[in-house]
């Protein structure tokens, strides 16, 4: 009876955790990127968010060779040294993640946070595709139909924005192609929603074609997902740098690495650092289901939160296109093979079974 009680409560905390940190990270760089001050260069962000996360993980793999430095010592030098093969191999997708992190502070920064929020679940559509490419799976009748409810979904919220409907309190217009200027110019002259539009669909490209890369090329290792993620990055932090120095070489020069950082943006590199630690620790409570509830509850909190913080304005045609991605969200977790039959569970997990879990989600 306790471990029904104890699952169950494990379940709703998952429900709790991955509603949050969907929907207050990308409030959270909405508020950050239009604030009145400085601007902080997003670049260096995305670099410290590495740090920190590979803080964590040496401390937790330290945790995990039972607090003996000599095993956590032979452990990393095992993994990271001695298997080079693998390493490299963890390349592609540790640079794909510092591109990806920038561009979703682009977006973040040219889209208002609900319109953010909708438009980068098409990271489903990307996965998809790339699964049928490069893994040769087959999606049910029931997921190309969610797939295409997604599309739709998410078209009717970007014409939503082209009509001048949407718009929040950061300068945006109607207009796709219009150029504004933010609280502060240093940093971020202009917003302009179609850049933000192409940011956010590469970053969508970007997320389906890592996860899918992991899966094939990395499945089956026995790592921990802790320290496959010291391997993340270990190689993620010098692609952060050079990426710092190409597009910000300048202004770091003038201004100072640190420029524009405050108690609140070290907050947002925490959060984005921690929440991807955070939902890989609890995602393996929740079915599709729940991700899925969870994905819609942020959806609707970032749409109710925009209208109070952003004066974002909630037109029908955004909301008729929201629902539509939360529909279809649901639909593509659907799995009508597992539906007939009840789930067991194990306390054991083989080799390769928690390879879902050992590439940490970005965002």
């Amino acid at each position: 009876m306790n471990i029904h009680v104890n699952a169950n409560t494990l379940k709703y905390i998952s429900l709790l955790t991955l509603t949050l940190q969907n929907a207050i990270l990308g409030l959270s760089m909405r508020y950050a990127r239009t604030r009145p001050g400085e601007i902080f260069l997003s670049s260096t962000a995305v670099l410290m968010a590495e740090f920190a996360k590979l803080i964590t993980c040496l401390v937790l793999v330290f945790n995990e060779e039972g607090k003996d430095a000599q095993r956590f010592v032979r452990s990393l030098h095992k993994t990271i040294i001695a298997n080079p093969l693998d390493t490299l191999k963890v390349c592609v997708p540790s640079l794909v993640y510092i591109v990806q992190n920038n561009l979703l502070y682009v977006s973040a920064s040219h889209l208002d946070a609900a319109t953010y929020q909708v438009t980068y679940q098409l990271k489903i559509l990307t996965t998809a595709m790339f699964a049928v490419v490069i893994l040769r799976r087959r999606l049910f009748n029931t997921q190309w139909g969610a797939l295409l409810l997604l599309v739709l979904g998410i078209v009717l919220v970007q014409l939503a924005q082209t009509d001048g409907g949407g718009s929040d309190g950061a300068g945006s217009s109607g207009d796709p192609t219009a150029a504004t200027t933010l609280p502060t110019a240093d940093a971020l002259p202009t917003q302009n929603r179609m850049l933000g539009l192409w940011a956010a669909l590469g970053a969508c490209f970007l997320s389906g074609f890592a996860g899918i890369y992991f899966e094939k090329i990395l499945k089956g290792a026995e790592i921990s997902v802790w320290m496959r993620n010291v391997q993340l990055s270990l190689l993620s932090i010098p692609f952060g740098l050079i990426t710092c120095f190409v597009n910000d070489a300048s202004r770091i020069y003038n201004m100072g690495f640190f420029h524009g950082y405050d108690v609140f943006v070290w907050y947002l590199v925490l959060l984005q650092a921690g929440g991807g630690l955070i939902v890989a620790v609890v995602v393996k409570y929740a079915d599709n289901i729940l991700k899925g509830f969870a994905t819609s509850l942020a959806i609707i909190i970032s749409c109710i939160a925009s209208i109070y913080i952003f004066n974002f304005n909630l037109t029908l045609q955004f909301s008729a296109g929201a629902m539509l991605v939360i529909a279809s969200i649901f639909l593509y977790g659907y799995d009508p093979a597992r539906s007939a039959v009840k789930p067991t569970t194990s306390t054991h997990m083989g080799p390769g079974s928690g390879d879902a879990e050992k590439l940490l989600p970005r965002v």
